[in-house]
């Protein structure tokens, strides 16, 4: 494929914007070459700047779980757009997207909305340490809860892509206050916690890790967290950013049948526009500004656009019979499909998958923490990544993201992917 115009965009755009991107992971910097320009997508595809169409494994790395311009979405967008698009007030609009999202997850009773999952964990944070009245968090290593400082502490996904986990600009005192675990071993925060008592405010993790590659929790590790929790009085916060209302519904919480105390969301709820959202029992929201003394505010939260973009793809995922099930599924197919070709090829690998997400580890061993995911062979992936594209897939430019099905994809798209991994796998 020829992708000239997206290399003369990618040259212009570095003269004036940091790496020529504004998230690095954009940047290629880990497989090599210049960024994709994408002019549009529809559905399943992307159809970038030089002409080329790709079958897209990324969905803005998550929202697009029923396809690009999904027509319910931009039919809302557009309407509400016509009434105007900020106004710094109440609508109603809010309350009827939090009506339909406690609807949808357990265990929570109110929710409030951010712009950004950073902001949600973020705020997610604050709010554990005021109710809980203690200053240290747990995270676990090769998690990424987003760029506010307490989380860059080997964070996975982008950070690591780029070598520097621990980023500049993070203060020694809020680095101390910031406690790091092996991601699926108990035993560990056990001994952090014996270590630190009293101390704690909270544990935070992504019940299924998306940035060090796919990474479902093994049998009882996220149950053992929350018993860890109630024995010390220690809140347990759900990070599902990129799981809630991807994996189930209810997300994570209804899937594996944990639950957490305090949940944050991002990615599908907002449809595609910018938003995220945090979530709790009454008792706990009810510490936030104006109600209580944790303050949280933001000038766009609760936005018009993004709500009626959220409330749109919420209301089809609820009233779509299967839908799960069918991601899961078509997951599944192409999980097969890939094993079997670098089976055949010979090709060393692993791969996880849960419901409608899925990351190919060119590892020996099973890939279950942040260090087994990093044992993967980049040089590898590299050359997997430019032989999709060659062939017209577009995945994840880097090796610690997973992949993100959409209900769009037909079983011949995934079909012609297993092939273009056949294909791929034969020059590895």
């Amino acid at each position: 494929m020829i992708y000239q115009r997206s290399s003369a965009l990618f040259a212009a755009a570095q003269k004036v914007i940091p790496g020529g991107v504004n998230s690095p992971v954009r940047a290629f910097k880990a497989v090599g070459g210049d960024p994709i320009f994408v002019k549009e997508a529809r559905g399943a595809y992307l159809y970038d700047e030089d002409g080329n169409r790709l079958i897209d494994y990324i969905n803005s790395w998550g929202p697009m779980i029923l396809g690009h311009a999904h027509p319910s979405v931009v039919d809302a967008v557009i309407q509400k757009t016509r009434k105007g698009t900020s106004f710094g007030m109440p609508t109603q609009i809010e309350t009827e997207i939090a009506e339909l999202a406690v609807s949808m997850v357990p265990n929570i009773d109110k929710i409030r909305f951010v712009n950004s999952g950073t902001e949600a964990c973020m705020s997610a944070v604050r709010l554990a340490r005021g109710y809980a009245g203690k200053d240290k968090i747990i995270k676990f290593a090769g998690c990424y809860h987003g760029h506010s400082d307490s989380f860059l502490i080997q964070a996975g996904s982008g950070a690591v892509t780029f070598g520097s986990p621990n980023s500049p600009g993070v203060t020694k005192g809020t680095a101390q206050d910031t406690l790091l675990a092996r991601y699926n071993d108990l035993e560990q925060v056990e001994q952090i916690i014996e270590s630190n008592k009293n101390e704690i405010a909270c544990i935070i993790i992504e019940p299924v890790a998306g940035n060090m590659g796919c990474i479902p929790p093994e049998k009882e590790f996220l149950q053992g967290l929350r018993t860890l929790c109630d024995t010390h009085n220690i809140l347990l916060i759900f990070d599902e950013v990129m799981t809630g209302f991807r994996l189930a519904k209810g997300g994570v919480q209804e899937l594996l049948g944990v639950d957490a105390d305090i949940v944050t969301f991002g990615k599908v709820i907002g449809g595609g526009l910018p938003v995220g959202a945090f979530a709790a029992r009454e008792d706990i929201m009810n510490h936030l500004a104006p109600l209580g003394p944790v303050y949280q505010a933001g000038t766009l939260s609760g936005n018009p656009l993004a709500m009626a973009a959220g409330l749109a793809m919420l209301t089809e995922l609820n009233s779509t019979p299967g839908i799960f099930k069918s991601l899961a599924d078509k997951t599944e197919y192409l999980h097969k499909g890939i094993e079997k070709a670098l089976q055949h090829h010979k090709v060393v690998h692993t791969i996880n998958r849960i419901g409608s997400m899925i990351s190919v580890h060119f590892a020996k061993d099973k890939v279950v923490d942040f260090e087994t995911a990093a044992h993967g062979n980049n040089e590898t992936f590299k050359t997997f990544f430019h032989g999709m594209l060659n062939h017209g897939i577009y995945i994840a430019p880097s090796a610690f993201e997973s992949w993100f099905i959409t209900d769009a994809l037909t079983y011949k798209d995934l079909d012609d992917t297993i092939e273009a991994v056949n294909k791929v796998a034969a020059t590895l």
